[in-house]
């Protein structure tokens, strides 16, 4: 799994124009999975992320998780993640998780942590403000 996160002020999901998923100050996540992901897999990156100290402490330092912060989560499926750009300037997507696989890890590791979401396989826009700018690449 590969997960990009997103220190929000606020974000959003929409399909077809109507909202989704939505969330005020917390972090906004792309996951991807790949096709040698698991359950374990998606249990240890949710548990990452939610301990992941990303939020200011009073002295302005790093030292604060979601959990801390009672911040919230909004998670976006992202296949596009798992791309192998090695040969040519056509991405492979060959590693991605098939979808019968990449939703119900990409629904465990939601209700790991407890997150809203995007819909999983739409074609879906997000609209978010990176409070920071703060964005992390995390690999399981």
């Amino acid at each position: 799994m590969r997960a990009v996160v997103q220190r929000v002020s606020h974000a959003r999901v929409l399909v077809d124009g109507g909202v989704v998923g939505e969330i005020g100050a917390g972090l906004c996540v792309l996951l991807g999975v790949a096709d040698t992901d698991d359950e374990a897999a998606a249990e240890r990156l949710a548990g990452r992320i939610a301990r992941l100290r990303v939020f200011e402490n009073e002295d302005g330092k790093f030292d604060r998780s979601l959990l801390d912060t009672s911040g919230a989560a909004l998670v976006v499926s992202q296949f596009t993640l798992i791309a192998d750009t090695a040969k040519g300037n056509r991405p492979s997507f060959s590693h991605a998780a098939p979808p019968e696989l990449a939703e119900p890890l990409y629904e465990r590791f939601c209700e790991r942590l407890g997150a809203q979401r995007g819909r999983f396989g739409a074609r879906m826009a997000v609209e978010l403000v990176n409070d920071g700018p703060v964005t992390i690449l995390i690999d399981s």
